[in-house]
């Protein structure tokens, strides 16, 4: 079925953007920036790590060389210790879109963040329910007890949405308790009842390669990341004017450095550390795409150059005109 990119009757302007995804190092990057060469697009990166101004090697950011000359969005726009929510996101990447459009180019989302992509598709559910002495309460409790303890309550009454929240994320986790105990019933329930595919036009590609080719890239791709200064570079964000976030310092490869360098794992076993849970991420991202009917599965050849992924990804999409 053709992808069309005839977006005039698209009502929003995340409906009217092209979404190159996949799984991590599987090579968006490089795709994506042949991809915008020829569709005379700039790209907007997808990606929750990427925003971090720093965090450079540990989430493979592309360097100015990756991006070939074509113009990069939503990166480095957040110091490592501060936070962003899903909602920040997509409100960044409006803007961007619009910004992208009024030159007369297309937008071109790339990266892997799984809720991120669900948000910029199907928006976001907006829970307004309240009870701010319930909240304050939770709070309190968070920081006497510990995020593990709220956590595990959570994942007592919403299983779905503790799966997806990590301890530390103070902000989500109270949320989704209050949420759930002033409405009734688990916040992933509310959010289910208001989901709604984004229109079939929509073009969404997920780079999809064979596991055991992925999991070789992987290994190659940590082991240039150390080759490369990550311990270096994890060093310096912790001995910046704050240390990073509690997001940004349990990133894959940001924990594990954190584990050696405060000597709680030697290098060797912190690198295999790292390609083992970038492994397990890798297989999370891809369920997650295959869950959202919006994505269409891109199988790339083993030793496809990514000029021509991108000519095969191109042709299908201008067939739409």
């Amino acid at each position: 079925m053709p992808i069309t990119t005839d977006s005039s009757n698209l009502p929003t302007p995340l409906h009217r953007a092209i979404y190159l995804t996949g799984p991590t190092a599987s090579g968006k990057t490089g795709i994506g920036v042949a991809l915008a060469r020829r569709l005379d697009a700039e790209v907007i990166a997808m990606d929750s790590m990427t925003l971090y101004r720093g965090m450079d090697i540990g989430t493979a950011k592309p360097t100015p060389e990756e991006q070939g000359g074509v113009p990069h969005h939503l990166i480095d726009v957040l110091d490592p210790w501060q936070a962003a929510s899903v909602a920040d996101y997509r409100g960044w990447a409006l803007a961007a879109v619009a910004d992208i459009e009024s030159r007369g180019k297309r937008a071109l989302f790339v990266g892997g963040t799984a809720l991120y992509l669900k948000a910029l598709l199907r928006g976001l559910f907006e829970a307004t329910a309240t009870n701010r002495v319930l909240r304050e309460s939770l709070e309190q409790e968070y920081r006497q007890v510990g995020g593990v303890a709220l956590h595990a309550r959570l994942e007592a009454i919403d299983p779905v949405t503790a799966r997806r929240l990590h301890p530390n994320d103070m902000l989500r986790v109270v949320r989704a308790l209050e949420v759930s105990a002033t409405m009734g019933q688990p916040l992933s329930s509310l959010q289910t009842e208001h989901e709604h595919p984004a229109p079939a036009t929509v073009p969404v590609f997920a780079i999809d390669r064979p596991r055991p080719e992925i999991h070789a890239r992987i290994n190659l791709r940590v082991e240039r990341m150390i080759e490369d200064g990550l311990v270096d570079e994890v060093r310096r964000l912790q001995s910046g004017p704050q240390p990073l976030g509690p997001v940004p310092a349990q990133g894959v490869g940001y924990r594990e450095i954190i584990d050696h360098l405060e000597g709680r794992l030697p290098l060797g076993r912190a690198v295999d550390c790292i390609k083992a849970r970038t492994r397990q991420f890798a297989k999370r991202q891809s369920t997650w795409f295959r869950g959202l009917v919006e994505v269409r599965s891109w199988p790339v050849p083993a030793g496809e150059a990514a000029e021509v992924t991108a000519d095969r990804l191109a042709l299908l999409i201008e067939a739409g005109n």
